[in-house]
């Protein structure tokens, strides 16, 4: 039978006491955390949020025997005075290290049952157990220390936003399915039956509504939602720091984002420099593969097209001819790989879609390659254009530019990691730009857009929407930090005219248009204001903070890799009764083939 805590309130947290409080009688609240059995006295260490505290039992209390019944996750009530720790007891490790807690009463709050993993400690657990005992999880160091640094960042993005103008607006969640993307998630309407909701991608239309209403400058820390395949930065609900800017244009949204940046990696003791590089996207896919590049790698992808114009060897030759190009990546320092570790370079290259890859090397003196035909003049003239000196490795790749620079982006990630060449202290950013309009969907034989249809092309560029799209490029822009893309955004469109025009190049019918964005494209009509605008992934940019991989680890009930909450049970079947005042009925699972 646990002990009630009545009126008690606790004096101090447990990460709270200090040399100053000596001789102060508190009361302490949380959690025992271990417990140490010395035979003449007994030391329990009691947690919480904040942090730990020792509390001493005596020998010769009243209280030892039933102290001796405490067990870890066990909660409690402890009351006494604080003394300081003998000399050699003081424990450096703990802000609280200097003093301890001489206990005169103990309330047991609650009985815990053995936990499936160890608190005291981050040893490894699967990851399943982990999200199936989240609320244990969440009780240990790491992922505490994760959801303090979260707050501390949410909050100092609000305090700069407000301090700059802008307005915390929030939008429906309860929206309208506009498919072009990503899957909505659809929530049926009981009231109209047969009619379905959709949860937002993103508030994009919403907050620029906002600005054709004159906020002028809104922003919200919004949750969204996206039906597609998960990885490591990816979840079926995240959260964003969603901004609009009335009368924007491209520096004055960097000019706003950038000491916002600066602000939020205050909170873990890293000064950022500002201003952030500029890229272009055909420089970042050219040089790093990547319209994301980790620019911590120093590797560079060189172009060396030229040196094989009129080479003996016919293959790259003739890639050269037709339009193609072949490109180079050196690895320092890699000449000393064995013919396995070559050989696997080869199979990689085919996993990634090519037909494989050639590699060069000097051996005593004489050219080393997987591709003899290539002749050794022509290997030692890539290896000089490139810049491979006698110890090194250099991948050749061939074919259509973005194909070939991708296929060596993926190595020069991969192989920096093997060659430890990424520093992990280190963040660099970088602005993408100019990034092209379109792509083309070869299956649907369409353009589609390759951010969003509500984005502006650049000035110089309109006339290439009535010539050749492919090459019109937009007032688009993505922050990529470390090889993730933490942030995309852009200056939109503010004309009703070249909003359809967009919408006709990417095959949307008016009928349609009407259909999707009618309530918008009317919008527009009345008076919109130019303005652009950005979403920051807050859970990337967290979890890039903290240190941790996973955008999991910075998330408290994040689902797994199969979009499955495993503590709760979602998701999971629903009455029929549910059913059937939706007016919804299932259909029967296909038979397996």
């Amino acid at each position: 039978m646990s002990d009630p805590l009545g009126s008690l309130s606790r004096t101090h947290t447990c990460g709270a006491l200090r040399l100053s409080d000596v001789g102060s009688h508190v009361v302490l609240l949380g959690w025992i955390h271990r417990v140490r059995d010395l035979g003449g006295l007994l030391f329990l260490d009691v947690r919480d949020r904040h942090g730990l505290t020792q509390v001493m039992v005596p020998n010769d209390s009243p209280l030892m025997a039933e102290a001796k019944k405490l067990r870890s996750e066990y909660v409690v009530a402890v009351l006494g005075p604080v003394r300081r720790r003998d000399v050699d007891t003081v424990n450096a490790k703990l802000d609280t290290g200097e003093v301890e807690v001489v206990a005169q009463e103990i309330r047991l709050l609650n009985e815990a049952k053995t936990p499936a993993f160890s608190i005291t400690d981050d040893s490894p657990v699967s990851e399943d157990v982990r999200l199936r005992y989240r609320y244990l999880d969440l009780r240990r160091p790491r992922l505490q220390n994760n959801l303090g640094l979260r707050h501390r960042v949410t909050m100092a993005i609000r305090k700069y936003f407000d301090a700059n103008g802008f307005w915390e607006i929030e939008t429906p969640i309860l929206g309208k399915s506009t498919p072009e993307g990503a899957r909505d998630y659809l929530v049926p309407s009981r009231v109209h039956p047969g009619q379905f909701f959709a949860l937002p991608q993103s508030p994009q239309l919403f907050k620029q509504i906002l600005m054709i209403a004159g906020t002028d400058r809104y922003f919200q820390i919004v949750k969204c939602f996206r039906d597609e395949d998960l990885r490591a930065d990816r979840q079926p609900e995240f959260t964003q720091v969603d901004v609009e800017i009335s009368f924007a244009h491209v520096d004055l949204v960097f000019g706003l984002i950038e000491p916002l940046i600066v602000e939020v990696f205050k909170e873990i003791g890293v000064h950022v420099p500002t201003p952030f590089r500029r890229m272009p996207y055909g420089e970042a896919i050219a040089k790093y593969g990547s319209d994301k590049p980790d620019l911590r790698v120093a590797l560079e992808i060189a172009d060396v097209s030229l040196v094989w114009t009129d080479a003996a060897f016919n293959a790259f030759r003739t890639i050269v001819a037709d339009g193609g190009v072949v490109r180079a990546l050196v690895i320092p320092g890699a000449a000393r790989y064995s013919r396995s570790e070559l050989d696997a370079l080869v199979d990689q290259a085919k996993q990634l879609g090519a037909v494989g890859i050639m590699w060069a090397r000097k051996v005593d003196g004489a050219i080393n390659t997987n591709v003899k035909a290539a002749g050794e003049g022509t290997l030692l003239a890539s290896m000089a254009a490139a810049g491979c000196g006698d110890q090194d490795l250099i991948l050749l790749a061939g074919g259509k530019a973005d194909d070939a620079s991708r296929l060596l982006g993926a190595f020069r990630l991969s192989l920096a990691k093997k060659e430890n060449l990424i520093p992990a202290d280190r963040f660099e950013f970088a602005w993408i730009v100019d990034f092209p309009m379109f792509d083309w969907d070869a299956q649907d034989k369409r353009w589609v857009a390759m951010h969003h249809p509500f984005t502006a092309p650049l000035d110089e560029d309109r006339a290439m929407l009535d010539g050749d799209p492919s090459k019109a490029r937009a007032k688009a822009y993505d922050l990529v930090l470390n090889g993730s893309e933490i942030g995309g955004g852009s200056i939109r469109i503010h004309d009703s005219a070249m909003q359809s025009r967009i919408f006709q190049l990417l095959n949307i019918s008016d009928e349609d248009a009407r259909l999707r964005f009618g309530f918008f494209v009317d919008a527009l009509q009345y008076g919109t204001p130019p303005h652009g605008g950005i979403a920051l992934g807050l859970d990337r940019m967290v979890a890039i903070l903290a240190g941790e991989n996973s955008i999991r680890e910075v998330i408290a009930f994040p689902k797994t890799a199969a979009a499955v909450d495993l503590m709760t049970g979602a998701p999971s079947p629903v009455d029929q009764k549910q059913l059937d005042e939706l007016k919804l009925r299932l259909a029967a699972p296909k038979p397996p083939q």
